[in-house]
C-alpha cells in the first residue's frame, strides 16, 4: 500500500474529527431530499439508449468500471491507486444483486452528481462526481436509460475497498464534499459561441478531464473545476503518471498544438502534424473513450482547449534558433559528433544514438504514424518528469484504434540502464534539438524505480 502523505493525512483527519464532533446526526448534514420519479417508460426509448451509450463513452465509464484482462464491461473490480490506498471500482451493470439494477433514476442521479450510492454510502472522490455534477438533466436521463436497458447485467462482486483509518470513515466525506465540491449544472457562457460551450461542457462534466489534468490540493481535491481557476488543467500526477498541461503554454502545453492535432490525437492517439503520440494511462482513454467521439465533439473540445490562456509554463521549444533550423542531416551529424567529443559535454548522447535514434531518429523528429517526435514534444518539456522516467523504465505502447495507425511498442529499459544512465539520456532529450527543459537527476529515477518496484 502506498504511503499516505502527511499533509493529506492531516487534512483528512481534521475533516473526520470535525464530523465526529458534530455527533451522530452529522451524516444527514450533506444529504438532501430526493424525489422518487418513475423513469421506466422513458428508459426503453431506443434513441435515448443509443444516446446514453455515446455519453458513456464520452465519460469513459468503461475505463474505470471494467477490470483488466478481459473483465466484463462495467462489472467493476479495477484497482485504482490513491494517496490513501487502493480503491476498487464498483459494478455498474444492471444486475440487481451486485450492480445497480435496483437504482431508481433518483438513486442514479444522486450517485453521479452527489457521490452518494443507493442506501446512503458515500463514494470516494476517485469517482469523478465533482465533474459529473455538471451533467445536464437530458444527458443524465440518457445515461440512466443506457445503463438500465443497454448494458448486459453481470453478476460480479468486486473486492471491497478497505482504506486505513480515518479514510475508512466514509461519512466524514460529507464535510469534504461541503468544502470542495460545487453542486451546479453547467451553464453556457454567453460570451462564447456554441462550439466553445459544447467543448467546455464535455471537458468539465462528462469528460472529467480535470480529474487527471488538474493538480490536487492537500485534501486530494481538484484545485479548480473550470477556466476561472488558474490551476485548472495545468497538469496533475495520478498513479505515477503525469497528465500534462492542457492550457496554452507553448512549452509543455497546447500552445503549439493545432486544433486539428488535438482532434486527431483524441481520435487515433496520434497528432496529425506534430507527431505526438499517446502513452501511459492516456492510451486507455483513447482506446476506451476518445476514439468514439464524433467529429463535432472533437472539434468542440479542441476549440475550448485552445481558448485557454497559458498557465503554469514549463520548458520551451525554440525552433527559430539557428540550431533548430538546421536540416535533419545536420542535426543528426551534431548528435553523432557528440559521441566523439566526450560524454562530459553531451552526456546521454551515446545512449540515445545506440538505443533511441532507430525509432525517434537522430534529429529527434520521429516517424509520422509510427514513432513520436521528441523535438518540440510538449510531454518532453513537462515540469514533472514522472511520465518520462516511467516510460523508460516500463516501456509502453501506442493506442490500438479503429481508424488509427498500427500499434507500436516501446521496450522497457529498467534492466538495461542504470538510474544514472536513464537520467542522462532523458536529460539529453530534454535539452536537444531546440528543447529547453530542466535535466533529470539520478535521484528522481531512483525514487520512482523503488516506488514501481522496477
Amino acid at each position: 500500500m502506498k504511503r499516505i502523505p502527511s499533509r493529506v493525512a492531516l487534512a483528512m483527519l481534521a475533516l473526520t474529527l470535525a464530523a465526529a464532533l458534530a455527533g451522530a446526526a452529522s451524516y444527514g448534514f450533506a444529504r438532501r431530499s430526493i424525489p422518487q420519479t418513475d423513469d421506466e417508460a422513458a428508459s426503453t426509448d431506443p434513441a435515448l439508449i443509443k444516446r446514453g451509450d455515446y455519453l458513456a463513452k464520452l465519460a469513459d465509464c468503461a475505463g474505470c468500471h471494467t477490470a483488466p484482462k478481459q473483465g466484463a464491461p462495467f462489472a467493476g473490480g479495477l484497482p485504482m491507486g490513491s494517496p490513501f490506498g487502493t480503491i476498487y471500482s464498483t459494478n455498474i451493470t444492471p444486475d440487481p444483486q451486485t450492480g445497480i439494477g435496483r437504482y431508481s433514476y433518483a438513486d442514479f442521479e444522486h450517485a453521479l452528481r452527489d457521490g452518494v450510492a443507493r442506501g446512503g454510502k458515500r463514494l470516494y472522490p476517485a469517482m469523478a462526481y465533482a465533474s459529473f455534477t455538471k451533467i445536464n438533466d437530458t444527458d443524465m436521463h440518457a445515461l440512466y436509460a443506457y445503463f438500465m436497458r443497454g448494458v448486459q447485467p453481470v453478476v460480479n462482486r468486486p473486492p471491497e475497498t478497505k482504506l486505513p483509518f480515518p479514510f475508512s470513515q466514509r461519512w466524514g466525506l460529507a464535510f469534504w464534499d461541503f468544502a470542495f465540491v460545487r453542486h451546479d449544472r453547467f451553464v453556457p457562457d454567453s460570451r462564447h459561441d456554441a462550439l466553445w460551450n459544447r467543448g467546455a461542457y464535455i471537458v468539465q462534466s462528462l469528460g472529467h478531464c480535470g480529474a487527471c489534468h488538474t493538480p490536487r490540493g492537500p485534501a486530494y481535491q481538484e484545485r479548480g473545476y473550470d477556466e476561472s481557476s488558474r490551476h485548472y488543467l495545468t497538469g496533475g500526477t495520478n498513479d505515477d503518471w503525469f497528465a500534462p498541461n492542457l492550457t496554452g503554454d507553448p512549452g509543455s502545453g497546447l500552445g503549439r498544438v493545432s486544433p486539428r492535432d488535438i482532434a486527431s490525437f483524441l481520435k487515433t492517439g496520434h497528432g496529425a502534424d506534430t507527431h505526438i503520440v499517446a502513452f501511459g494511462s492516456m492510451v486507455e482513454v483513447v482506446e476506451d473513450s476518445a476514439q468514439y467521439f464524433n467529429d463535432e465533439d472533437l472539434d468542440a473540445i479542441a476549440h475550448y482547449l485552445k481558448s485557454l490562456p497559458a498557465r503554469q509554463p514549463s520548458g520551451a521549444y525554440v525552433p527559430e534558433s539557428s540550431k533548430s533550423q538546421r536540416t535533419g542531416q545536420e542535426t543528426a551529424l551534431e548528435t553523432a559528433v557528440s559521441l566523439h567529443t566526450g560524454d562530459v559535454e553531451r552526456p546521454g548522447a551515446g545512449l540515445y544514438m545506440s538505443f533511441c535514434a532507430k525509432c525517434h531518429r537522430a534529429d529527434g523528429r520521429g516517424e509520422p504514424g509510427k514513432f513520436p517526435a521528441l523535438a518540440g514534444n510538449p510531454a518532453v518539456m513537462a515540469k514533472e518528469n514522472t511520465s518520462l522516467v516511467r516510460l523508460l523504465l516500463e516501456g509502453g505502447n501506442s493506442p490500438e484504434t479503429l481508424n488509427g495507425p498500427e500499434r507500436r511498442k516501446m521496450p522497457a529499459f529498467a534492466n538495461q540502464f542504470t538510474d544514472a544512465e536513464i537520467g542522462r539520456v532523458l536529460s539529453f532529450v530534454r535539452t536537444s534539438w531546440g528543447n529547453r527543459a530542466t535535466p533529470i537527476a539520478t535521484r528522481d529515477v531512483t525514487v520512482l524505480r523503488v516506488k514501481l518496484k522496477k
